[in-house]
């Protein structure tokens, strides 16, 4: 074997960029902060930051997800592996590879910024993706600091294929729901209106998606309606199809 000396390739540094993805006052909602240090300071962001030595990716975004909101992805939250970046001059700072996560959880409080974040607050994913940040204003540019408005996209557009063929989209309901909050979270995710009657019709029907849990609740105001929890079934069969917008 010949061997390996390190200093014949150049250095780079590793991050976790975390796309937050939760339901808001029945919209998709992305977790946002505001940098307060170079570069792109002052700009809206991802959450996210440098992998440490002694931990591995997973550790990483759980641990950025922390600092830097206050949010804790063990309670509750689905957490996955979404893609890597690593165009050579995403980072004005050096050459930095950033490992993406998604992040989808059931409505979450406001968050709190810590480590080198300004400010942390929940926005619509439109206002992010066609806006560049929530509240934006003179100086904070047209787009998402690095090239996280790519990394929003792509998880977005992940958490929009998911819940077609898979039961992702109960991580965004409550340990008990009704069929109506499960039919707003698709209507938020995928941004159409869908018909009650059918959609009862498709998640009752496929198999392993919903189980009852024998209670009813009237927090939606009406009459009482059934409550479900997440079944066992990890892919949906028959899928559940986005309609053509």
């Amino acid at each position: 074997m010949s061997p390996y000396d390190p200093s014949a390739f150049p250095p780079f540094a590793v991050t976790v960029d975390l796309v937050v993805l939760t339901v808001r006052h029945h919209a998709l909602c992305a977790l946002a902060v505001r940098r307060g240090e170079p570069p792109y300071q002052g700009r809206w962001a991802l959450p996210g930051g440098f992998v440490r030595a002694d931990e591995d990716l997973t550790q990483a975004a759980a641990r950025e997800l922390a600092e830097e909101t206050g949010l804790h992805a063990q309670n509750g939250a689905h957490l996955e592996q979404l893609a890597t970046y690593g165009d050579p001059h995403r980072d004005p700072r050096m050459r930095v590879v950033s490992v993406a996560h998604l992040v989808l959880a059931p409505d979450l409080p406001a968050p709190r910024a810590g480590g080198d974040a300004r400010s942390a607050r929940w926005a619509p994913v439109g206002e992010l993706l066609h806006d560049g940040g929530p509240e934006r204003g003179p100086g904070d540019g047209s787009s998402l600091a690095f090239d996280h408005d790519r990394i929003l996209a792509d998880g977005v557009e992940r958490a929009r294929s998911k819940i077609e063929y898979s039961s992702l989209a109960t991580a965004f309901c409550p340990p008990e729901f009704t069929v109506g909050e499960l039919r707003r979270v698709y209507e938020a995710v995928w941004g159409v209106a869908l018909d009650p009657r059918n959609f009862h019709r498709k998640v009752t029907g496929t198999p392993g998606f919903l189980v009852p849990t024998g209670g009813t609740t009237t927090r939606q105001g009406g009459r009482p309606a059934q409550l479900f929890r997440a079944g066992g079934a990890a892919l949906l069969n028959p899928p559940m199809l986005r309609p053509e917008i």
